[in-house]
Parts: C-alpha cells; structure tokens; sequence
C-alpha cells in the first residue's frame, strides 16, 4: 500500500460469443477489489480528501452517513489504515454502536460515533451547521456525505486514467453524480458516458450542472461536457434500493457467466441496462467498460430481506 492508496484496479475482460461477433469488446473495471472495506467509488471520493487532511495537518476526518453507510465504514476503515482518526455523525439518535454490524464494524475501526436525530441531519450541508461542527472538532476535516465535494470528483478521475485509451463507452450507476463527474471530467474527446441513474425521477443532468458549477467549470465547458452523457433513467426498478425478481436473477445469470458479483442497489442496474443497450447497433466495434462501483458490503442485508442468498 503506498500513501493514501491500495493500488489500481484490475481491468476484466468479459468473454461473450454475441459480443465477440459484432466485435464488441467489454471490460469491468473492478473497483469492488481495491479492498474489503474501502472499495469501488468509496475509495475514490476519500483518497485526495484525505491526503487534503494530511496537508493541512488535520488529526482526521469527520463525516456523514445512516446506520447502514458504506461511506462511513469507508471512511473508518480508510482512517485506520492510514493513521488518521475519524468521526461520524450519524443519522437518528435511536441507535447506538451496536445498532448493527455496520456500526459496530465502524467503532471497532476506531471512528468516534455521534448519533444526532433526523432534523439535526437534514442541516448536514447548511453553511452554519458545518461551521458549528468546525467549531467543535478544529482538528478534524469535514467531508461531506458520500465524499461528495471537489476532492472526491478529483479521485473518480482516476478510473478512467487506469483504463486502456482506446477505451469508447464507460457505463456507471449513479447516485449523487460525483462519482459520474469525476469519470465525465477525465473522458478523452472520443470517449462517452452512460449512467444509469438509481432513484426514481432523479434529475440527472440537472445534479451534474450544479456538481460541476461547484467544481468552477464555466457553463460553456459543462454544456460542451453534457453532449458526451447519455442518462438512462428508466433501469431504477422502483426506486433507490428497489428491485424485482427479473433483476435479481439478472444479478444471478451474470455471477454464474462472469463469476461478478453484483449489488441490486447500484451495480446489478447499470449491468442490466449495458447489457440491453448492447443489443443496439451502434456498439458494433466498441470497447466498453462497466464500472463496478462496489456496494457488496450491503448483501447481506439485501439476502435477509430475500430470506434467500444471492449467489
């Protein structure tokens, strides 16, 4: 491991006689495997706001997240390999450190947990709010929910920098779109990106203009930008972490093909929507990677709520 890293990625190659005879090349780049805890986008939106807090000799990280987080267990996950310390302020003071494994993985790691009810959370982004926190813990950084800041988008440019040049179509699911950002802003001029939104009505390209007006492109660079995004906002299946036996066993047919695991909240949708899309003549030819994002710290709560495993 070196400083503030754990490696790149693999690039997998997907073997598949339909593709392969219209010539069509697809790859995933593995994101889930740069580590147990800290994988796929996670990773990417902590490592340069982490290095930001080493820079400013910040003792650590403070941050946001509900009782299941994998941005939290990230986060503390991320802190305790690299010696930083970490704070999570969490949404509902009803719960505690033994709430669940993922809090209590969180406390085990050494993240000072603050349990703050749901009103308190909602002024996680207000201005007053975070600098009363500021207030609070000087020595630490505040990240905001899901590494959702400048920093985070800086770190998602580094998928599509670990991928091959000659690369002509990312596919990514999508949530708050920094992870999207992050991918879009790194793409060569022939190069194009598909995300595949996971909430129901979510306003997509309207969310990248105000991440990007953040990260102080000018709205000529962001519209020039824009024409490179195709949003597939029909692949949700209800809604954020809603799915249907079609996609579960979706989810299925590609861990037996490709021996993949997927998530239904992310990764199993933006699968199946690369996998419909392809049908479509105009990928004859193309190299295209889906983007695995992570997100399997959460199957087990998935296969509970199944009553039945996954894989």
């Amino acid at each position: 491991m070196n400083a503030f890293g754990y490696g790149e990625s693999p690039l997998q190659k997907l073997s598949d006689h339909g593709w392969e005879s219209r010539n069509i090349h697809v790859f995933v780049k593995r994101d889930d495997l740069i580590h147990s805890e800290v994988s796929g986008n996670k990773w990417r939106k902590l490592k340069y706001n982490l290095a930001q807090a080493s820079h400013l000799k910040k003792s650590g990280i403070l941050t946001f997240g509900g009782a299941y987080s994998n941005h939290l267990l990230a986060t503390a996950s991320a802190c305790n390999d690299h010696g930083i310390q970490s704070i999570g302020i969490v949404r509902g003071d009803e719960l505690s450190e033994s709430s669940n494994p993922t809090l209590a993985r969180c406390a085990e790691l050494g993240m000072q947990l603050e349990f703050v009810p749901r009103n308190e959370y909602a002024l996680k982004s207000e201005k007053g709010y975070i600098e009363t926190l500021q207030n609070r813990f000087p020595d630490y950084r505040v990240v905001p929910e899901g590494g959702a800041n400048y920093y985070g988008i800086i770190g998602c440019q580094e998928i599509v920098r670990e991928c091959d040049g000659e690369i002509d179509h990312f596919f990514l699911a999508q949530g708050t779109t920094t992870t999207s950002c992050g991918v879009l802003l790194a793409l060569a001029e022939h190069q194009h990106l598909t995300v595949v939104p996971v909430l129901k009505g979510f306003e997509s390209r309207k969310e990248m203009e105000h991440v990007l007006m953040r990260a102080s492109l000018s709205e000529s660079s962001i519209s020039e930008y824009l024409q490179r995004v195709t949003v597939l906002d029909d692949y949700h299946f209800g809604g954020y972490a809603r799915y249907s036996e079609e996609l579960i066993e979706f989810i299925r047919f590609f861990h037996r093909k490709f021996g993949i695991r997927l998530d239904p909240v992310y990764t199993g949708k933006v699968a199946f929507a690369m996998w419909q899309e392809l049908e479509k003549p105009e990928f004859e030819g193309k190299s295209v990677v889906l983007v695995h994002s992570g997100g399997l710290h959460g199957i087990p709560g998935i296969e509970a709520r199944l009553g039945e495993k996954l894989f």
